[in-house]
Formats: structure tokens, sequence, C-alpha cells
């Protein structure tokens, strides 16, 4: 099962429009765990929700946990929840931090693209090629300045930002000619965090610019059709546990796992919190997930156990 840490809000602060931030620190001073830049954490709401947010401060600083939440205005409860009922001194369970979006920090060259609420783990990021002295810039989008959070932070970081607001500049950038402007020269690294137009957008761009080293996180699951040539039934070893089993049409691969016994961690079941990222020893996955990348997918090292399905007659599992 995840790791779950008892916390309590320490400090709540408006960041721009609709965005509050909130600050976590741990229940009888028991430690947080450390993370790295581009780690993330679950917060367990008490409606039952659970909803995953990015870390802003530093890595290495101790003693406290900080994200940020936009109001979403179609949100299913919980960015509403959290805006309307947090209050100071509540306790919150929460998770360790996960890091699917891990910066590559000997980069020769960094890019930051961050779209609305996405300047959270960016921002993060852009503190540790700080501290580490590595050369990075940021591309910071909005829809307006009042709706920008951590405008302040993000120019306290000394490195170049292009900032573009819609209402000012009569509607959304022109990401191509952007990432155009900035080519992939000695190893230079593409980072993007955002709405997910902005992502696919992104995504697509750096494919057809030969942008190798391009990154991106999800906090929306994308929808993933089973492959055509996926398996309706399978076999599946679970090496370490000494078990098969059969994956039928009437079944997902997740609800065949539990009901042998395996019992993978799971939190978002969405296939974007990789919580559940499992080694695959045998067999080729079908994966559907908004975790890997396109390279990783191909690699077939590695799969999301709570979404993805099968091509092969057999797969086998570090379980």
């Amino acid at each position: 099962m995840t790791t779950t840490l008892n916390a309590y809000v320490h400090a709540l602060r408006f960041e721009a429009e609709d965005i509050t931030s909130i600050e976590l620190r741990p229940v009888d001073g028991v430690a947080f765990p450390p993370f790295d830049a581009g780690s993330h954490i679950d917060l367990q709401l008490p409606n039952g929700l659970l909803r995953r947010y990015s870390l802003v401060n530093p890595p290495g600083d101790p003693g406290r946990y900080l994200v940020a939440v936009l109001k979403d205005r179609a949100s299913r409860g919980g960015s509403r929840w959290l805006h309307e009922n947090l209050r100071i001194g509540m306790r919150l369970t929460i998770s360790a931090p996960r890091n699917n979006f891990k910066l590559h920090e000997d980069a020769a060259h960094t890019v930051l693209v961050a779209g609305g609420i996405g300047i959270t783990p960016l921002l993060c990021m852009g503190r540790r090629l700080q501290q580490l002295g590595r050369p990075f810039e940021l591309l910071v989008f909005a829809r307006s300045r009042k709706s920008a959070a951590f405008v302040a932070e993000v120019e306290a970081l000394g490195a170049p930002v292009l900032w573009h607001f819609d209402t000012e500049q009569g509607g959304p950038p022109d990401l191509k000619a952007l990432l155009a402007a900035r080519p992939a020269q000695h190893g230079t690294h593409y980072y993007a965090c955002g709405p997910g137009v902005m992502l696919d957008s992104f995504e697509k761009l750096c494919a057809e610019l030969g942008y190798t080293n391009a990154h991106l996180e999800r906090f929306t699951a994308v929808e993933v059709a089973a492959a055509t040539d996926a398996r309706q039934s399978y076999t599946v070893e679970l090496k370490r546990m000494g078990k098969v089993i059969t994956v039928t049409p009437a079944q997902t691969l997740l609800e065949a796992l539990r009901a042998c016994g395996a019992d993978p961690a799971t939190s978002c079941e969405e296939g974007i919190c990789g919580s559940c990222e499992t080694a695959v020893l045998e067999g080729t996955p079908d994966h559907r997930d908004s975790v890997l990348s396109a390279a990783e997918h191909a690699a077939n090292k590695v799969m999301m156990v709570c979404v993805s399905g099968c091509k092969s007659d057999r797969l086998v599992l570090d379980m």
C-alpha cells in the first residue's frame, strides 16, 4: 500500500486569482521524507476524494511541504473543497512524495514551460537548478497577470523568463515558434506542465522538432484505448509470488492481481500517478498510462498495472 503521513495545515496563502498555497507540516514533529524536484504528494480529503499536487518548495527545505491549488471551475469536489473548507490547523492524511517528472540535473541547458498552475513543479525545478548553478530559462503562460501565481518567486530565480498573458497579447502563445527558437543543442532538456491542450501541443511539437529530451507531467488522465493487437485473455506470472493467473475479458489486470492476493500500490488508478509502476520481466504490455514516455513504452521494461493490458499471450511481472 502507499505510505501515508500525518500532516497539519500550517499556513494558507492567496497566490493569485483562484490559487491558494497550502503549507503542510508534520504532526507531532515527525519529519517528512525528503523529496527531489518534480515530486508530488497525494492529499486524502475528508470528503473521500484523493487529489495529487506538485511540491513547490525547494528540495532540501526541511520540515514542510508546500503545494498550490487552483479552484477549478469544473471541479468534481477536490479543489473546491480545499478552497472552501480547508482551515489552518486542520489535519490531513497525505502520501509520501513520488516523482514521475524527474529533473536531469546535469543537463547543459533546461527549458521550463509552464501553463497556469503548471508553474508549481517547474518552480521547484528552477529552484534546484539555481542551487546547482545550472543554466535554465522559463516560458510562463497565464490567462492574465492576476491569474499568474508565484511571479515574484519566479523572478527571484534570476534566470531568463518569458511571460505571456493571453489578455494582454490577444490570445495564447505561439508555442511552436517559442520552442523552435530554443533548439536542442548540446543536450537541452525541455519540461512542460499545464493544461492538457498545451501539453498535447508541447508533445507533438517537440516530436516534430526532433527534441528527444522532452518531458511533461499530466494531472488529468488521458483516456487511451486498448491497442488493436491487445489480448482479451492472457496469462500473468507473478515471479516473486510464484503464481500464474489468467486475465479474462471480464476483468482488468488490476482486478485479477487483487483477486489472487497481490496488492500493488495504487493511488489514482487512472494511469497518471505512477504509484503502481511494476517491472516487466517478459512479455509485451499494452501501455495505456499517461506517465511513461514514448521511449519507455517502447522499451517495455515497466508498466502501470492499474490501467494497462497485454499484447502477448504471457506476461511475467516482478511481483
